[in-house]
């Protein structure tokens, strides 16, 4: 018997024979998830949901869906999200300092830049990567004319609510950069950083980028500093991201995360971490011993590919390390990362 079902037989098989006539052979893989989505409407149809929620919950699903569809054909490339504020003028340092972050990650390594499509500091972002290499994740409001001209129509999407363009943000990006900018800014900033810290993103590079002079991470990173004297997080949460007025150091940031590592993935409670090249045996010896404090059990060591990932064919040809990683040191795994692509620095909670 299936777990989740409308617990009428006419119905119920109604659902299957639809799942059926609908399903394609490339979609077939999906038919069990897909049936659970129809259930999940004819519940809400049945269960007296107010109008309100059940436009919220259509409109999430559309945007989604079509979010997926856009980014589908690019998920091969490697995309560093930009954020910043709306009101920078072409001839501020900021909005220069961004159009060409934005060039050189497309020009010289081959990236894709997404932004939030508005002026400011995403329309420098669109200007410097060029049409064919940004995506615009654009939110209406009614104080914004809509998204710059820098976006082509195909890779631009529009969205009702907040939420579901910054989950579109998070999903779909390598890589964060965050330039001077207001509420939202700070906000993407936060919520970025709580993702990450907590386990609900896998590790990014996270950089906070400024023009000299400007002044603007300073004071952001004095708050994030008392918050450690107070307790508030963890010494450790200060290795997730970088602070840097230095566009080169900016890019080596991003480039170096992904040197050795590729991507990570949890599998029967364990930390999978593939790699874009084998390490020595002698490196997995440093891990163990370096790293053992967040290793509650068992070993760092070299697998192939497991069951979960070769039945979904998630990326199987690539080496790989596994551990039963505690889930609440983060930042010491990002130390980890470094580690493993050869960029062992000082640990930021470490007294100069």
């Amino acid at each position: 018997m299936r777990t989740y079902e409308m617990g009428d037989r006419d119905l119920d098989e109604a659902v299957d024979a639809l799942i059926e006539l609908a399903a394609d052979t490339e979609g077939s893989n999906n038919a069990d998830l897909i049936r659970e989505l129809i259930v999940t409407s004819l519940k809400t149809l049945r269960g007296g949901t107010e109008r309100g929620d059940v436009k919220l919950m259509n409109s999430t699903l559309k945007e989604l869906r079509y979010s997926f569809l856009v980014f589908q054909r690019y998920r091969h490339v490697r995309k560093v999200t930009m954020y910043g504020s709306a009101r920078v003028e072409p001839h501020d340092p900021n909005y220069e300092l961004a159009a060409e972050f934005a060039r050189r990650m497309v020009d010289e390594h081959q990236w894709m830049v997404v932004t939030g499509a508005g002026p400011g500091i995403m329309e420098a972002g669109n200007r410097g990567a060029g049409s064919d290499y940004s995506f615009g994740v654009n939110v209406r409001l009614p104080f914004e004319a809509g998204a710059n001209p820098w976006v082509h129509e195909s890779r631009l999407i529009n969205y009702k609510y907040f939420f579901t363009r910054k989950l579109t943000f998070v999903k779909e990006s390598d890589a964060f950069v965050l330039f001077p900018g207001g509420f939202g800014t700070l906000d993407e900033a936060f919520e970025l950083l709580t993702l990450i810290q907590t386990g609900k993103s896998d590790l990014h590079p996270v950089v906070m980028l400024e023009a000299p002079g400007t002044g603007y991470w300073d004071p952001w990173v004095h708050l994030v500093d008392t918050l450690v004297d107070q307790g508030l997080i963890a010494s450790d949460d200060l290795n997730l991201f970088t602070v840097t007025t230095d566009l080169d150091e900016a890019i080596a940031e991003i480039r170096s995360f992904y040197t050795v590592y590729h991507s990570q993935r949890y599998v029967d409670g364990d930390l999978i971490l593939r790699l874009n090249v084998e390490p020595s045996d002698a490196l997995v010896e440093e891990l163990n011993d370096q790293f053992s404090d967040i290793v509650p059990s068992g070993r760092i060591e070299m697998i192939g590919a497991t069951k979960a990932e070769i039945a979904t064919n998630d990326q199987i040809d690539l080496p790989r390390l596994r551990f039963r990683f505690d889930r609440r040191h983060l930042g010491r795994l990002r130390c980890l990362i470094d580690h493993l692509n050869g960029m062992d620095r000082p640990s930021r909670q470490e007294p100069e």
